[in-house]
């Protein structure tokens, strides 16, 4: 077998992630050397760093999952204010900016305990929240970590 030919052209890198997954998944394992650190200082920090509107999104879900749910600890999740039980993420919120997307996100992941029937709603699309919506993701925080 020959040695391959020299062309001098360097191989173009594919990525299947967008440069702000790939800044997400850096600030996950930032987070995971450094080690043990507070929560809620880092998820405050994140929360300050963003524009608004997702500022003033993110500062009102933190006070809702806090006050619904005062067991669960807050803490970063890939670069994202998070909220855990026993060390298990159990919700989320992400900026519209993260992703550059339209719109933000309130989810949660398979930990919480939503379940209902064959087929249930894990994310939501937020724009504002009113006092309807509050009260409805507060009844879902309440839910997602009872036993």
């Amino acid at each position: 077998m020959s040695p391959k030919k020299n062309t001098g052209k360097s191989a173009k890198k594919v990525s299947v992630f967008t440069a702000e997954e790939r800044a997400a998944m850096r600030e996950h394992v930032q987070a995971m050397k450094a080690g043990k650190v507070d929560g809620e200082a880092a998820v405050l920090a994140k929360l300050a760093a963003m524009p608004e509107p997702d500022r003033a999104l993110g500062k009102r879900l933190h006070a809702l999952v806090k006050a619904s749910a005062p067991e669960l600890a807050p803490k970063l999740w890939y670069g994202m204010p998070a909220y855990a039980k026993d060390g298990a993420v159990v919700c989320f919120f992400q900026s519209a900016g993260k992703f550059k997307t339209r719109y933000a996100t309130f989810a949660f992941s398979d930990k919480a305990r939503l379940d209902a029937g064959t087929m249930w709603p894990t994310g939501f699309a937020l724009t504002e929240l009113t006092a309807a919506d509050e009260a409805k993701i507060g009844a879902l925080v309440k839910k997602a970590v009872s036993s």
